[in-house]
Protein backbone atom coordinates (compact mmCIF):
# COMPACT_ATOMS: atom_id res chain seq x y z
CA UNK A 1 0.00 0.00 0.00
CA UNK A 2 1.48 3.47 -0.96
CA UNK A 3 1.95 6.14 1.51
CA UNK A 4 -0.60 8.09 -0.36
CA UNK A 5 -3.15 5.78 -0.27
CA UNK A 6 -2.29 4.86 3.20
CA UNK A 7 -2.89 9.09 3.90
CA UNK A 8 -6.00 8.66 2.36
CA UNK A 9 -7.87 6.37 4.22
CA UNK A 10 -6.44 7.89 7.29
CA UNK A 11 -8.10 11.09 6.01
CA UNK A 12 -11.22 8.34 5.26
CA UNK A 13 -11.06 7.51 8.99
CA UNK A 14 -11.16 11.30 10.35
CA UNK A 15 -14.16 12.22 7.87
CA UNK A 16 -16.18 9.47 9.71
CA UNK A 17 -15.50 9.98 12.74
CA UNK A 18 -16.31 14.09 12.08
CA UNK A 19 -19.82 13.23 10.79
CA UNK A 20 -20.82 11.87 14.10
CA UNK A 21 -20.88 14.80 16.30
CA UNK A 22 -22.81 16.63 13.29
CA UNK A 23 -25.32 13.38 12.90
CA UNK A 24 -26.15 13.57 16.72
CA UNK A 25 -26.62 17.14 17.13
CA UNK A 26 -28.98 17.24 13.93
CA UNK A 27 -30.78 13.56 15.14
CA UNK A 28 -31.23 15.65 18.53
CA UNK A 29 -33.34 18.46 17.10
CA UNK A 30 -35.44 16.38 14.99
CA UNK A 31 -35.64 14.43 18.24
CA UNK A 32 -37.29 17.35 20.14
CA UNK A 33 -39.13 17.91 16.60
CA UNK A 34 -41.08 15.24 16.48
CA UNK A 35 -41.08 14.78 19.86
CA UNK A 36 -39.31 12.03 21.16
CA UNK A 37 -36.04 10.42 20.54
CA UNK A 38 -37.44 7.13 19.20
CA UNK A 39 -39.33 9.10 16.33
CA UNK A 40 -35.80 10.65 15.34
CA UNK A 41 -34.13 7.20 15.35
CA UNK A 42 -36.67 5.92 12.77
CA UNK A 43 -36.60 9.15 10.65
CA UNK A 44 -32.38 8.73 11.18
CA UNK A 45 -32.87 5.55 9.43
CA UNK A 46 -35.43 5.70 6.93
CA UNK A 47 -33.36 8.69 5.48
CA UNK A 48 -30.17 6.36 5.45
CA UNK A 49 -32.10 3.92 3.05
CA UNK A 50 -33.13 6.76 0.93
CA UNK A 51 -29.72 7.96 0.22
CA UNK A 52 -28.30 4.49 0.16
CA UNK A 53 -30.38 2.67 -2.23
CA UNK A 54 -29.68 5.18 -4.82
CA UNK A 55 -26.15 4.43 -4.41
CA UNK A 56 -26.53 1.08 -4.34
CA UNK A 57 -28.74 1.06 -7.76
CA UNK A 58 -26.02 3.41 -9.81
CA UNK A 59 -23.16 0.79 -8.56
CA UNK A 60 -25.34 -1.78 -9.87
CA UNK A 61 -24.75 -3.70 -7.24
CA UNK A 62 -25.81 -7.54 -7.43
CA UNK A 63 -28.42 -8.85 -4.86
CA UNK A 64 -26.79 -10.63 -2.29
CA UNK A 65 -28.10 -14.55 -2.63
CA UNK A 66 -30.62 -15.63 -0.31
CA UNK A 67 -27.92 -18.40 0.17
CA UNK A 68 -25.72 -16.18 1.62
CA UNK A 69 -28.16 -14.31 3.56
CA UNK A 70 -29.61 -17.18 5.44
CA UNK A 71 -25.92 -18.75 6.04
CA UNK A 72 -24.83 -15.36 8.14
CA UNK A 73 -24.92 -16.73 11.83
CA UNK A 74 -27.01 -14.21 13.95
CA UNK A 75 -24.35 -12.06 15.17
CA UNK A 76 -23.88 -10.94 11.94
CA UNK A 77 -27.53 -9.36 11.64
CA UNK A 78 -26.37 -6.99 15.33
CA UNK A 79 -25.31 -4.10 13.70
CA UNK A 80 -28.42 -2.33 12.83
CA UNK A 81 -29.46 -3.45 16.60
CA UNK A 82 -26.09 -1.48 17.74
CA UNK A 83 -27.04 1.29 15.38
CA UNK A 84 -30.33 1.99 16.90
CA UNK A 85 -28.77 1.76 20.30
CA UNK A 86 -26.15 4.85 19.37
CA UNK A 87 -28.45 6.94 17.42
CA UNK A 88 -30.70 6.91 20.08
CA UNK A 89 -28.56 7.11 23.20
CA UNK A 90 -27.16 10.24 21.08
CA UNK A 91 -30.26 11.82 20.93
CA UNK A 92 -31.00 11.35 24.60
CA UNK A 93 -27.78 12.34 25.73
CA UNK A 94 -26.20 14.74 23.72
CA UNK A 95 -28.60 17.52 24.53
CA UNK A 96 -27.55 17.10 28.72
CA UNK A 97 -23.81 16.29 28.01
CA UNK A 98 -23.05 18.61 25.00
CA UNK A 99 -21.53 17.59 21.75
CA UNK A 100 -18.04 17.46 23.25
CA UNK A 101 -18.87 15.47 25.72
CA UNK A 102 -20.77 13.06 24.71
CA UNK A 103 -18.60 12.34 21.68
CA UNK A 104 -15.58 12.40 24.30
CA UNK A 105 -17.63 9.59 26.27
CA UNK A 106 -18.72 7.88 23.56
CA UNK A 107 -15.05 7.66 22.37
CA UNK A 108 -13.98 6.07 25.54
CA UNK A 109 -16.50 3.58 25.32
CA UNK A 110 -15.09 2.93 21.76
CA UNK A 111 -11.42 2.92 22.59
CA UNK A 112 -12.23 -0.14 25.41
CA UNK A 113 -14.65 -2.09 23.68
CA UNK A 114 -11.80 -1.51 19.73
CA UNK A 115 -9.05 -3.24 22.03
CA UNK A 116 -11.48 -5.90 23.09
CA UNK A 117 -12.27 -7.19 19.91
CA UNK A 118 -8.89 -6.21 18.58
CA UNK A 119 -7.14 -8.65 21.30
CA UNK A 120 -9.50 -11.18 21.29
CA UNK A 121 -9.79 -11.03 16.98
CA UNK A 122 -13.91 -11.10 17.60
CA UNK A 123 -16.01 -10.76 14.83
CA UNK A 124 -13.34 -12.42 11.97
CA UNK A 125 -10.77 -9.28 12.64
CA UNK A 126 -7.05 -9.76 12.77
CA UNK A 127 -5.91 -10.44 16.60
CA UNK A 128 -3.82 -7.75 17.78
CA UNK A 129 -2.70 -8.01 21.21
CA UNK A 130 -2.62 -5.50 23.74
CA UNK A 131 0.68 -4.09 24.32
CA UNK A 132 2.13 -1.72 26.62
CA UNK A 133 2.39 0.87 24.09
CA UNK A 134 -1.45 0.24 22.94
CA UNK A 135 -2.32 0.56 26.81
CA UNK A 136 -0.47 3.71 27.40
CA UNK A 137 -2.06 5.47 24.01
CA UNK A 138 -5.56 4.58 24.93
CA UNK A 139 -5.18 5.46 28.50
CA UNK A 140 -3.70 8.36 27.27
CA UNK A 141 -7.35 9.24 25.02
CA UNK A 142 -9.54 8.59 27.81
CA UNK A 143 -7.51 10.94 29.51
CA UNK A 144 -8.19 13.36 26.71
CA UNK A 145 -11.84 12.23 27.03
CA UNK A 146 -11.71 13.27 30.59
CA UNK A 147 -10.00 16.49 30.59
CA UNK A 148 -12.82 17.04 27.38
CA UNK A 149 -15.74 16.12 29.23
CA UNK A 150 -15.00 17.27 32.95
CA UNK A 151 -12.68 20.77 32.52
CA UNK A 152 -16.82 21.89 31.22
CA UNK A 153 -18.03 21.21 34.59
CA UNK A 154 -17.32 24.28 36.93
CA UNK A 155 -18.58 26.62 34.45
CA UNK A 156 -21.74 25.03 33.84
CA UNK A 157 -22.14 24.81 37.82
CA UNK A 158 -21.12 28.61 38.13
CA UNK A 159 -24.02 29.27 35.23
CA UNK A 160 -26.80 27.27 37.33
CA UNK A 161 -25.85 28.82 40.71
Amino acid sequence: MTTLHWLGLLLLAVIAGAVVPFQSAINANLGRGLGHPLWATLASLLVSIVVLLPVIVALRLPLPSLGSITRAPLWMWAGGAFGVCFISLALILLPKLGASGFIALAMAGQIIASLMLDHFGLFGLVERQLTAPRLIGALMLMGGVALIQFSALPSKVLAAA
